[in-house]
């Protein structure tokens, strides 16, 4: 079986990616692993970043013996794999994307900086807060949380993957979007794919941005026709 490597998004953690995991381990030899300072990795010495997050997985790759590898990323995992499509180019093969948000400003980093406030999250989302603590056990969640805003706001203050940087990426890829989410916009979407010199896209119907209410029946079936 080909390798796949499962990569997840913000303040998010392997586990969720789970249910794909399994779907998916029929096909392919399914891999998934947690970024520096989410699920049961440790923090960091110093704050998150694409560049960090991009070397857990050369760590990572290294450790479990694999060459190259295909991903899935979602979200934020998206963005890794093609930092290390541009940055790494011998390592990937093929590469899909679900969710992921290509471009960043100053003013968008400060909007999805304000949905990760901690101390909103503690009162008015109490579930969401307690899920957070489970999900990274054994740390802070909140310093989590506030990390993230951290790599958000580089982001917006000086995009690590610039528009024309997508020309350089030569793996094949396949940019995902649900057509209800409200985080990725269909215009940054279109550009990106637009800019890769051998990309497909797709839409998925009724599927929003969280990826515990993507379809996995649905998203696997995308990778399969796409990975083979």
């Amino acid at each position: 079986m080909q390798p796949l490597l499962l990569l997840h998004g913000a303040i998010g953690a392997a586990d969720q990616l789970a249910p794909l995991a399994t779907e998916l381990s029929k096909t392919y030899k399914v891999h998934a692993l947690d970024f520096s300072g989410h699920g049961n990795k440790a923090f960091p010495e110093g704050d998150f970043s694409i560049s960090l997050f991009a070397e857990d997985v050369l760590a990572f790759m290294k450790e479990e013996g694999l060459e190259k590898v295909s991903i899935f990323g979602y979200s934020m995992g998206g963005y890794v794999a093609m930092y290390l499509a541009k940055h790494h180019p011998d390592k990937i093969d093929k590469i899909v994307t679900l969710a992921t948000k290509f471009h960043w400003t100053d003013e968008i980093a400060a909007k999805e900086s304000g949905m990760l406030d901690a101390e909103k999250i503690a009162v008015k989302v109490p579930a969401f807060a307690e899920a957070l603590g489970k999900r990274h056990s054994g740390k802070d969640w909140k310093e989590v949380l506030a990390k993230t805003v951290t790599i958000l706001k580089g982001l917006g203050a000086n995009n690590t993957l610039k528009l024309d940087d997508y020309k350089d990426i030569q793996a094949q890829s396949l940019i995902l979007l649900g057509d209800r989410d409200k985080m990725v916009g269909l215009d940054e979407t279109l550009d990106v794919y637009k800019n890769l010199p051998n990309a497909a896209m797709g839409m998925l119907p009724d599927t929003q941005h969280p990826i515990e209410q993507v379809d996995t029946t649905v998203l696997a079936f995308f990778i399969r026709n796409f990975i083979k």
